[in-house]
């Protein structure tokens, strides 16, 4: 059974989130506490599988708090409790930079918890960080500069034929090891990238801008109706699946709204099987970081139809959640298994660069 620490002002919300918690029989609320000071102390003597914290509290908030985890050497593993206010999502954003691993959508009232659909989630969500990795080494040797990786493709022009597309796969601790990858993609990648990142709607906006001012390259929330150009990054919208459709010979974002899948919406299934009888000459798949197996079906179906694709997976050390990479390793779908940090090479050097202005 895995310790919770749960950290909330409101004295109500917190009987209301440890009632769910108690509920389920893989976790036991150990300790709580009122605002980061408190928890901060608990978390100096005590240690716990997981700590649920909430990020507007009295004497020392949520982003705070984290700040003092780094500066003491005190490692936890953290659920972000977040509102979905464009301010709010901001703050979560720095908060998985702070060093929490995934946040879920609190509800405003504490009566909304009942909902089945949030105890669900942040249940499953739970259980995620609890058996999360406490931290991602980068191994400084394994990752190229821009520069360095651009001089390699100079010198290996000759084997770029043919269009491409990118379609990036990701869910917990993706916010965080997405800024090893994307930020290293030049602006004249010569491919769009569409991506799933599973997350709480009301989020992906200000991700998406938060990746766009760290990157070369052209980071977007994608809309529906939009053609996809080369050297841009189009993250799919919180609760739609993301598809990619012909619009003659254009391919554009469709969303659709069938129901969830894998237990998810986006779902990144429907985006790799949507690139199935797409004109594109070879597809790069990559799967990173994440619980459940999003991701593997869909590209089992894209190598059966016969369109040329090429699978890289992120290797279990550098991931977060070691599930959806290892689902895909496990199917024998994975052509290539590399570090966090050899990510945005191994795709540069998969789909090369634009000429004009290498």
């Amino acid at each position: 059974m895995k310790k919770i620490l749960l950290v909330d002002d409101s004295a109500l919300m917190r009987r209301v989130l440890c009632d769910i918690i108690n509920s389920d029989s893989r976790f036991s609320v150990e300790d709580e506490a009122a605002n980061g000071v408190e928890a901060l102390e608990l978390l100096s003597s005590k240690n716990y599988d997981g700590v649920v914290l909430d990020v507007n509290m009295p004497k020392m908030d949520g982003l705070q708090l984290l700040r003092e985890l780094q500066s003491r050497h005190i490692q936890a593993r953290v659920l972000m409790a977040s509102t979905m206010t464009q301010e709010g999502s901001k703050v979560t954003l720095d908060a998985l930079e702070l060093g929490a691993l995934d946040f879920i959508h609190k509800p405003d009232w504490s009566f909304k918890c009942k909902d089945q659909n949030f105890q669900t989630e942040i249940l499953n969500t739970l259980e995620a960080v609890c058996n999360s990795k406490l931290s991602q080494a980068a191994r400084g040797n394994d990752k190229l500069n821009t520069i360095q990786i651009r001089e390699i493709v100079k010198k290996n022009s000759s084997r770029y034929t043919g269009e491409k597309i990118v379609a990036i796969a990701v869910s917990t601790g993706g916010p965080k090891a997405l800024q090893s990858v994307i930020p290293l993609l030049p602006a004249n990648l010569d491919a769009p990238v569409v991506l799933v990142q599973h997350m709480p709607e009301g989020f992906t906006a200000s991700f998406a801008e938060r990746l766009n001012t760290m990157s070369e390259i052209r980071v977007v929330e994608a809309k529906d109706g939009e053609e996809l150009e080369k050297g841009c990054v189009y993250i799919a919208k919180a609760g739609q699946h993301l598809n990619v459709a012909k619009n003659g010979k254009k391919a554009q974002i469709r969303y659709s709204q069938e129901s969830y899948r894998e237990g998810v919406r986006p779902c990144a299934n429907y985006m790799y099987e949507s690139l199935r009888d797409f004109s594109y000459d070879e597809v790069v798949a990559v799967v990173m970081t994440g619980m459940g197996a999003d991701g593997t079906e869909g590209i089992k179906r894209l190598k059966e139809s016969g369109k040329k694709t090429f699978v890289i997976t992120q290797d279990s050390d550098s991931c977060v959640v070691y599930g959806m990479p290892k689902a895909c390793v496990k199917a024998g779908l994975s052509d290539e298994e590399v570090t966090l940090t050899q990510i945005a090479q191994e795709i540069i050097l998969r789909v090369g660069v634009k000429s004009d202005g290498c």
